[in-house]
């Protein structure tokens, strides 16, 4: 579809992050756009934390190796409070992203418009549609590297429950109670908690709108993945991206489409029926530097529901060993 096409290379010319607010709503879009917007301005920073966050590892490796040293256990204490603040800003942040993309797909799937349609027409909503899942795999690519993470919030929650600190200051459990940190527990388990994140949300979409056919949803996720996969793969399109963070926009704009649509169609994205050519969008990101693609494959590989269903053909499968 050329003005879809069209639309994408606008997007990407001038996709960069400070750019969010580029693509200029129209009078019907701007409710939406705002509230979305409103999201989108903090994800630099969540992405800045989160590559800055450097773990207490050594404070709490000493901690347990001296379990009598007070001031070892309080230097611990003192070195995990401040990362766990931070952690449940990330997980704050990842409710605040869900309730932006219930929005866009309200606004993006609703009749009587075809899912192509609301594409050309509202295309500040399909840009920060598109920025949302950038933002997500960016997050997850980054969060993979942290082990660091899962260990100071384990123990952030021995200590607590040990309560052997009574005399320290607890006052974090004001911020972060046990049920805040059950649900920070369960999201940061997940390889991609972002991705889990928004893959429940279109799922719960789909479930709350019975009247909404599901074409609806899943045209619009399949056309997505069909516009990024045609810019990658010609020249013509793929020779204007201004540079490499624009291709990994655009290639990581189209995993994610492709995982939400595996989530949400009964059938998923891999069953020779998709609307999803897989095949070409799998061989579009293994013509990249391995680099470059091996957080997205492992995306694919990883988060997605449907690649090991029998109805996955075998050469799909193998393409992703």
């Amino acid at each position: 579809n050329y003005k879809l096409i069209r639309f994408s290379i606008l997007v990407l010319e001038d996709q960069c992050p400070a750019h969010v607010s580029d693509a200029q709503p129209t009078d019907e879009e701007r409710e939406v756009w705002n509230q979305v917007n409103s999201v989108l301005q903090d994800s630099d920073s969540i992405l800045s934390g989160l590559q800055a966050y450097k773990g207490a590892g050594q404070e709490i490796r000493d901690a347990i190796q001296n379990p009598n040293d007070m001031t070892l256990q309080e230097k611990a204490w003192n070195a995990v409070c401040p990362l766990v603040i931070k952690l449940k800003t990330f997980y704050d942040f990842s409710t605040r992203l869900e309730e932006a993309l219930k929005s866009l797909l309200e606004s993006l799937t609703c009749p009587p418009l075809t899912p192509t349609q609301h594409l050309e027409r509202e295309q500040a909503l399909a840009k920060q549609f598109a920025e949302i899942l950038h933002f997500t795999l960016r997050f997850d690519e980054l969060k993979m590297r942290i082990p660091a993470i899962q260990n100071d919030f384990s123990y952030y929650r021995r200590t607590i429950s040990r309560n052997r600190l009574n005399n320290m200051n607890l006052d974090i459990e004001n911020q972060v109670n046990n049920e805040m940190a059950n649900k920070m527990s369960l999201f940061y388990a997940e390889a991609t908690p972002m991705l889990k994140t928004l893959s429940n949300a279109t799922t719960n979409f789909v479930t709350e709108n019975k009247t909404l056919p599901l074409d609806n949803t899943t045209d619009c996720l399949s056309t997505m993945a069909s516009v990024c996969k045609v810019m990658l793969e010609t020249p013509e399109y793929s020779s204007r991206f201004s540079s490499n963070e624009t291709l990994l926009f655009c290639m990581r704009v189209m995993v994610g489409v492709i995982i939400l649509y595996d989530h949400v169609h009964p059938n998923g994205a891999f069953n020779k029926s998709s609307k999803i050519d897989m095949k070409g969008c799998i061989k579009v990101l293994k013509d990249q530097p391995a680099d470059n693609v091996e957080g997205l494959l492992n995306a694919l590989k990883f988060t997605t529901k449907h690649l090991n269903d029998e109805s996955t053909p075998k050469n799909i499968r193998a393409m992703l060993q």
